[in-house]
């Protein structure tokens, strides 16, 4: 059992070889969402109706948020091994943070990029690191357009964590589009209007078609994990300009593009990117290429197949 709590990193979890059922509530809210609508997910997984869950064969629990440890009881009426994928960075006084499992040792905590798992405290708990494993959308780049893609959800309240607040910045090494929820607004809200083109929310295909039309992928984000659009764009084959900061050094080798803390520096990327064709094209094909070695599905599913063998065996 797995709760629908992040899109990307789920479409990609449940292509792996089991059952997975996904808690459904009437309201479809953030405990009961059932299957996604705008991503593409295999007839392996099943929504079934909180109320109903206890009639089902459930041999493993997927938690993604503190409070589900408690919800899975009850709604299973059973205790039922389990294990925590933290995707996300601390938050707060970071030196200080510890993780609501810290104190446990019962349930297995897997974070998702090794930056998370150097930067939680994770206390006790038997911690595990399984790097995304991304669903390869094919070669989709053309570049044909001299613009950078930005994917961001929510820029407006994450504002500083997403680097929302760098885009005008940015946009004058090059024209920057946004996709992503709740984006309609920010171009009015940059100032950008007429110089920014906002897409609300789009089907994951159509939004990778879409952002392959542009000439290189900017990575804005102050504080995060490790962005799966940024690793989706490398492999659909774009540049990246990118943030040193979290994963992202890790995940962008030097010929994929330019990473780095210096502004001017990332504005000049951007700027010669967006003009010279060829040199983007280039970056975008080594992108692909690291990104199909780190971050390939197969990797993946054997990395969480022989963790989730080693918690429920049968």
């Amino acid at each position: 059992m797995v709760w629908h709590v992040h899109g990307s990193w789920t479409t990609s979890f449940v292509h792996g070889g089991h059952e997975y059922l996904v808690p459904l509530t009437p309201d479809r809210g953030p405990d009961g969402r059932g299957r996604a609508e705008t991503y593409p997910w295999p007839e392996t997984v099943r929504e079934v109706p909180h109320d109903r869950l206890a009639a089902e064969d459930v041999d493993l629990v997927v938690y993604q948020r503190p409070h589900e440890i408690e919800l899975a009881r009850e709604w299973l009426g059973r205790d039922v091994p389990g294990v925590y994928v933290e995707h996300n960075t601390p938050a707060g006084d970071v030196p200080k943070t510890r993780h609501p499992l810290a104190d446990r040792n019962d349930i297995p905590l897997v974070h998702v990029t090794h930056f998370n798992d150097l930067f939680w405290d994770s206390g006790r708990a038997p911690t595990h690191v399984i790097e995304h494993g991304v669903v390869d959308p094919g070669h989709l780049y053309s570049g044909e357009l001299a613009r950078a893609g930005v994917v961001v959800n929510e820029p407006i309240r994450r504002w500083r964590v997403a680097g929302t607040d760098l885009l005008p910045t940015f946009a004058t090494g090059a024209p920057i589009d946004v996709f992503g929820m709740q984006v309609a607004n920010l171009p009015a809200k940059l100032g950008l209007d007429g110089a920014m083109e906002a897409f609300e929310d789009l089907p994951q295909s159509a939004m990778h078609t879409e952002l392959a039309r542009r000439r290189v992928y900017l990575h804005p984000y102050r504080w995060t994990s490790l962005g799966l659009s940024l690793i989706e764009a490398m492999m659909i084959g774009m540049p990246v300009v990118a943030l040193a900061t979290t994963e992202a050094v890790e995940a962008v080798p030097p010929e994929a593009g330019v990473v780095s803390t210096k502004i001017p520096s990332l504005l000049r990327a951007l700027d010669r990117f967006a003009n010279e064709p060829e040199l983007a094209a280039q970056a975008g094909k080594a992108a692909r290429a690291a990104a199909l070695t780190r971050y390939n599905l197969d990797r993946f599913h054997t990395d969480w197949d022989r963790l989730l063998r080693s918690i429920a065996p049968s």
